[in-house]
């Protein structure tokens, strides 16, 4: 899927009832929850010798990814140009890096 569709289909689940300020923080506020909710997964897995739970870590990164793309829309963001601004970053970074694939 594209990130843009994504960002697209992702925000007709956004409360309505919530003005523009509180879909902020309540998407930021989100995306901290479920951090560390994926954090508590990958902990669970290195420190306590569960095995990684793939499925339940891949629904939560989905839940942060939601959260992501619904705190850049409320700040009037795209999730396309946030990624295209932190690869440049990274190039300039890392120039002696290659991209791989």
């Amino acid at each position: 899927m594209d990130i843009s569709a994504y960002e697209i289909a992702a925000a007709r689940t956004v409360n309505p009832a919530l003005r523009e300020p509180e879909r902020l923080i309540d998407a930021a506020a989100g995306l901290a929850e479920e951090a560390g909710e994926v954090l508590a997964i990958v902990r669970k897995h290195l420190y306590q010798g569960k095995a990684l739970d793939r499925e339940k870590l891949e629904q939560e990164l989905g839940d942060a990814l939601w959260c992501l793309a619904m705190t850049a829309r409320a700040a009037g963001l795209s999730l396309d140009s946030i990624a295209a601004k932190n690869i440049a970053k990274l190039d300039r970074r890392h120039p002696d890096r290659t991209r791989p694939g």
